[in-house]
């Protein structure tokens, strides 16, 4: 299965993430099939970062995204409705 999730970069106690496409198989910072975007939680307001035609593509051709990604999702929509 495919799966829409997180996969952690930046420093010790400084984390930054970047969304991704992946095999529910592999691992949390293994290989990816796509990166769509980032999110940044360190900044204030945190900085979330997706390109939502490729994730409307992605969940249309199945892939199951992450709850963490879900809520991100959500939260991406309404900031470029308001945009």
């Amino acid at each position: 299965m495919v799966r829409i999730r997180l996969t952690r970069l930046g420093a010790k106690k400084k984390p930054f993430y970047r969304v991704i496409v992946a095999d529910s198989r592999a691992p949390r910072d293994g290989s990816n099939i796509e990166q769509i975007g980032y999110f940044d939680p360190m900044t204030t307001p945190p900085v979330i970062k997706l390109d939502l035609s490729r994730v409307d593509h992605w969940i249309g051709v199945g892939a199951q995204p992450s709850d963490t990604v879900r809520d991100l999702i959500k939260k991406a929509r309404a900031s470029s409705v308001t945009a």
